[in-house]
């Protein structure tokens, strides 16, 4: 499946349907409040382990009413028949996008596609699209071979996109052009790396090839967000 999204052009506002903002707080009251400050230029809200684990369900919900599409990223990895029953429950919530681990193979990834597919959903709705994880960003070092193994097998099980680092994205577009690339690792040119081994600028992500950028704490641990949203997407 590849990406309708076209690049923007120079000096226009990036489309909010190219930025995910990563919503890691188990405060669903914040997390709200982020996303609608955030609006102008996120039309994505990441849902993660944290927020996922501390109002469960109820985040992915809230935020699919305030008209955000929403990415559930928890990175699924276990046998296949649990891989597959626990994305068919993810399913069932209204997300946009699911992630599940490619470390797990390509019959746990077929077995999540299927499980996200099957998930009882209103008539008419696409099945979320499943995201296969590659290399993590906190990773230093992420082999060509391996990235191109993780991209076919992921291709193969029927996933629609990957998640990967700006630095992978050669690699991911030799093997399995199709697939739409979910950038996380996005920060200011001379910001703090934090914990983040492989990070980039916007500009830099979506001139590799980036489709889809996943932003976090350069927007969301600062004192004025929409202030730190609009110089990031600016410089």
């Amino acid at each position: 499946m590849t990406a309708d999204i076209s690049s923007p052009r120079a000096g226009a506002p990036l489309d909010p349907s190219r930025c995910a903002v990563a919503l890691d707080t188990d405060d669903l009251d914040r997390a709200l409040g982020l996303a609608r400050v955030l609006r102008p230029w996120f039309g994505i809200a990441k849902v993660g382990l944290e927020l996922f684990g501390a109002v469960g369900p109820r985040a992915v919900r809230s935020l699919s009413d305030e008209g955000f599409d929403v990415f559930v990223d928890l990175k699924l990895h276990d046998i296949p028949n649990t891989v597959g029953r626990a994305a068919r429950a993810v399913g069932t919530l209204g997300a946009r996008y699911v992630t599940m681990h490619a470390a797990g193979g390509a019959d746990m990834l077929r077995a999540g596609v299927e499980g996200l597919v099957e998930a009882a959903r209103p008539p008419g709705a696409e099945p979320p699209l499943a995201l296969a994880i590659t290399v993590l960003t906190s990773d230093s070092v992420a082999a060509p071979e391996l990235l191109a193994q993780r991209a076919l097998g992921a291709s193969a099980a029927g996933c629609g996109g990957v998640v990967c680092a700006t630095a992978d994205l050669g690699a991911i577009r030799v093997a399995a052009p199709e697939l739409l690339r979910v950038v996380p690792g996005i920060r200011p040119r001379g910001a703090a790396a934090d914990d983040q081994a492989r990070v980039a600028t916007p500009a830099g992500a979506l001139a590799a090839g980036a489709d889809i950028l996943v932003i976090g704490r350069p927007v969301t641990a600062v004192g004025d967000p929409a202030a730190a949203a609009e110089a990031l997407f600016a410089g």
